[in-house]
């Protein structure tokens, strides 16, 4: 799969998610507050889907799978934080420390 049509493929999956976003909030599933959190959760899945996508496949001068893969937690764990702030600013500093640690893990583990 070629640079352009992952980017294509990446816009399509992101407007597919602000469509789901704002019909969840039309029907009352969610409120408007909780809009901004779940794009950004729901971007992150996709983020991960796609370094699944490009996993092996990663050519010359272009962003690694692993790297895509953190951009994806990191989208997830902004999403979940900026939702727990609401029960307190600790619980959202709570979520961020924990991604970074993890992701400081995952890469002293990757490293060889």
């Amino acid at each position: 799969m070629s640079s352009n049509d992952r980017q294509l493929l990446s816009f399509g999956v992101f407007l597919v998610i602000i469509v789901v976003g704002i019909l969840l909030a039309l029907a009352g599933v969610i409120g408007w507050g909780l809009f901004v959190p779940l794009v950004l959760v729901l971007s992150g899945c996709g983020a991960i889907s796609l370094a699944g996508l490009q996993a092996g496949k990663a050519q010359k001068y272009e962003r690694g799978a692993f790297s895509t893969i953190t951009i994806g937690f990191g989208l997830i764990a902004l999403g979940v934080a900026w939702y727990v702030f609401s029960f307190g600013w600790l619980y959202a500093l709570i979520v961020i420390l924990l991604l970074i640690a993890a992701l400081a893990i995952a890469t002293g583990l990757k490293r060889k």
